[in-house]
Parts: structure tokens; C-alpha cells; sequence
């Protein structure tokens, strides 16, 4: 099965700006390690919520509004695609994410297989 891993982060990320140069190193370097671990295959950073943009069809008309849709405390930072055999192997992975004890929340949720 696969998984997406989201990491939803707070959007302050005040605890990552408290760390030391080196402590925001080794904390990139779990992040590096993750997307090299067993049954990831893919991932990525996302750009800052202030550069999305939310697409809506209304009445066969495109509308577009400038930011994220939910205003929310933290929002969606980056993710990784993980095949596992179960859900538990999953979060056991979702836990080694960093921004899992930095305050912000890792999603864990199934792909439709297909």
C-alpha cells in the first residue's frame, strides 16, 4: 500500500528559527535521510503557503484566489510518497519526520490503488 506523507508545519516555524546553524543542519540531514530510506519514492518541500494559489470552477467559470484555501495554523510544507506494508510502518516513518517534534503534524493517508 502506499501512503502520502504530509508535513504540515506551523506556519511560524519559530522552533527550526531557535536552532543553531549546526542543529538546523542535522535536522536537514533527517529530512535528507528519509527520502533515501526503504519504500520512499518521492517527496518534496513545497514553496511557502503566501505563493499558492486555490483554482475553483463556478458556474463554468475559473476563479482564483491568491494563498492557500484554509487559514490554518500551520500548513502543508512538503510530503513523501512511502510504500509500506501497513499502516504501522507508515507512522513509524511519519515519527523520524522532523517537523513531527518541531511543533507541526505529519498526515498520514492511503492512495487509492488503482
Amino acid at each position: 500500500m502506499q501512503y502520502l506523507l504530509q508535513i504540515y508545519s506551523n506556519d511560524s516555524m519559530s522552533t527550526f528559527e531557535t536552532l543553531t546553524e549546526e542543529e538546523k543542519q542535522s535536522v536537514m540531514g533527517e529530512y535528507f535521510a528519509i527520502s533515501g530510506a526503504p519504500g520512499v519514492t518521492g517527496g518534496a518541500q513545497l514553496q511557502p503557503p503566501t505563493t499558492a494559489t486555490t483554482v475553483r470552477v463556478q458556474d463554468g467559470r475559473t476563479l482564483t484566489t491568491d494563498g492557500p484555501f484554509p487559514e490554518t495554523k500551520e500548513a502543508l510544507g512538503g510530503y513523501y510518497l512511502f510504500e509500506a506494508a501497513d499502516l504501522d510502518a507508515a507512522i513509524e516513518l511519519a515519527a523520524r519526520i522532523p517537523a513531527a517534534r518541531l511543533g507541526g503534524a505529519i498526515e498520514v493517508r492511503p492512495l487509492v490503488e488503482r
